[in-house]
C-alpha cells in the first residue's frame, strides 16, 4: 500500500495544508517531535521523494472533531516510529480489539456460575474426590457382623428442611455399603412411608401401637421396604393421639427407646425421622438416640430456630440421654448460584465449625420424582450428582 500524500493527510486530518507543520522553521533543518524522534524526512525508511512528512499531532486545530482527534492521538506514537501510515490503520478496524475484553468478560465470570450445574454436589471443599484426597471421605470397610446399632435422630423444627428425604437416602446409601438399616417414621403426616412406597393408612399396626399397644410385637409394626437391607417402621395419623396418650405415662420419654430395644443388635443404624415439632415424640426419638443429624436448609429461616433445637438437645442431654450428641449439621437445598446461600454455608460453619458435614446436598428436581415413584434416589438416578452426594455422606457418617 503506497503512503498517502500531504493534501489527502491534510484533508482526512481536516487541517490546513502546508509544507511541514511548521512554515517558520527552515524546511532543510530537523526538528524533533514531542516523542523525541524526527517527524519529516529523517524518518528511518522515508523517501523524500514521497513528500514532506507528516505534520505532528499538535498542528491539529482545536476544533477537530473527538473522533478525528482520537485517531490522530493513536496515529501519533505509531507513525513516528514506523513506516506504516495513519490512514492504513482504520479507527474501525481497531475499536473492536479495544471492545474485544468487554464482550469477553462474561465468560470470564461463567465459571462461577456453571460450577454448581457441573456438580452440584458439592461447595467449596466438599467434592467426594478432595475428600478422598485428603482421607476424611474413606470407604468403608465391609462388615462381618451387624449390630448394636448407632440409632440417629433426623432432627429439626423447622418443615421443609429436607428430615425425610435424607433419611430416606441416607439409609439407601448405608445399605450399599453393606450397613443393615432401620427406619422409624415418627411423623404423623406418614412422609417417610409414602416416600418409601408403603401406603400407611392401610395398615393395621404402625408406631402408634408399637408404643402404646402393651400386646403390639416388633415382627406386626417390621414392613421391608424395596431396598435390600432396609426395613421400616411405618407411621400413620394415628400418631398424633400418641403425645395426648403419653402425658399420663410413667418414663414417657423412654417409650421409644423400650419399644426399639429388643431389635438393636439386628441392625447397624436406626434413622429416626422426627416430625418438625419439639413436642414429646421428639423428646422421645432424643432420649433413644446418639446422635443427632441436623438437615437444614441453606436460607436464612432456618437458622432462626438452630438455637432452640440446640438448647433441646442440650436439657435432652443433660437430664435424659447423657450419651446424646450432635453427630452433624447437613446443608439441603443449596444453589451455588446465590451469594445468599454461601452466606448460610459460611454462618454455618462458624457456629458449628467442622459438626458442619463436608458433603451438600444441592437442590435438584429429582428429589420431588423420587418421592411420585416411592424409591430413594439412589435407585432412581443412581448416577446423578444428588446420588453420589448421599453416598458421601454414609460415607462421613460412618467414618465419624
Amino acid at each position: 500500500m503506497s503512503e498517502p500524500d500531504d493534501a489527502a493527510w491534510h484533508a482526512a486530518a481536516g487541517a490546513p495544508p502546508s509544507d511541514d507543520g511548521f512554515p517558520d522553521r527552515d524546511p532543510g533543518l530537523p526538528f524533533e517531535s514531542f516523542d523525541g524522534v524526527p517527524a519529516r524526512a529523517d524518518f528511518p525508511g522515508h523517501d523524500p521523494a514521497d513528500g514532506p512528512a507528516a505534520a505532528p499531532m499538535d498542528t491539529a486545530p482545536t476544533d477537530t472533531a473527538p473522533t478525528d482527534t482520537a485517531r490522530t492521538d493513536t496515529a501519533r506514537t505509531d507513525t513516528a516510529r514506523t513506516d506504516t501510515a495513519p490512514a492504513d490503520t482504520a479507527p474501525a478496524d481497531t475499536a473492536p480489539a479495544d471492545t474485544a475484553p468487554a464482550d469477553t468478560a462474561p465468560a470470564d465470570t461463567a465459571p462461577a456460575y456453571t460450577a454448581p450445574v457441573t456438580d452440584p454436589s458439592v461447595a467449596a471443599s466438599s467434592s467426594p474426590a478432595l475428600r478422598a484426597m485428603r482421607g476424611r471421605d474413606p470407604v468403608p470397610a465391609p462388615l462381618t457382623s451387624h449390630g448394636p446399632a448407632m440409632v440417629l435422630a433426623m432432627c429439626n423444627q423447622k418443615g421443609g428442611v429436607g428430615k425425610t428425604t435424607s433419611t430416606i437416602n441416607l439409609g439407601a446409601s448405608l445399605a450399599e455399603y453393606g450397613r443393615r438399616v432401620l427406619m422409624v417414621d415418627l411423623d404423623p403426616q406418614g412422609a417417610l412411608s409414602a416416600g418409601l412406597g408403603i401406603a400407611a393408612d392401610r395398615l393395621d399396626h404402625t408406631i402408634y401401637n408399637l408404643m402404646l399397644g402393651p400386646s403390639t410385637a416388633m415382627t406386626d409394626v417390621l414392613v421391608p421396604t424395596g431396598i435390600e437391607g432396609v426395613d421400616l417402621i411405618p407411621a400413620n395419623i394415628d400418631l398424633s393421639a400418641a403425645e395426648v396418650q403419653l402425658i399420663n405415662e410413667v418414663g414417657r420419654e423412654h417409650t421409644l427407646a423400650r419399644a426399639l430395644r429388643p431389635v438393636l443388635h439386628a441392625y447397624d443404624y436406626v434413622l429416626i425421622d422426627c416430625q418438625p415439632s419439639l413436642g414429646l415424640l421428639t423428646v422421645n426419638a432424643l432420649a433413644c438416640a446418639q446422635g443427632v443429624i441436623i438437615p437444614l436448609a441453606a436460607e436464612f429461616f432456618s437458622l432462626r430456630g438452630v438455637a432452640l433445637l440446640v438448647d433441646t438437645i442440650s436439657k435432652v442431654r443433660e437430664r435424659i440421654n447423657p450419651d446424646l450428641s450432635v453427630q452433624g449439621v447437613l446443608v439441603t437445598m443449596y444453589d451455588g448460584r446465590t451469594v445468599h446461600a454461601r452466606e448460610v454455608v459460611a454462618m454455618l460453619h462458624q457456629r458449628f465449625g467442622d459438626q458442619v458435614y463436608d458433603t451438600i446436598i444441592a437442590r435438584t428436581v429429582k428429589f420431588p420424582e423420587t418421592t411420585v415413584a416411592g424409591e430413594p434416589i439412589t435407585t432412581y438416578a443412581p448416577t446423578s450428582a444428588a446420588a453420589q452426594a448421599y453416598r458421601a455422606l454414609a460415607r462421613e457418617v460412618i467414618a465419624r
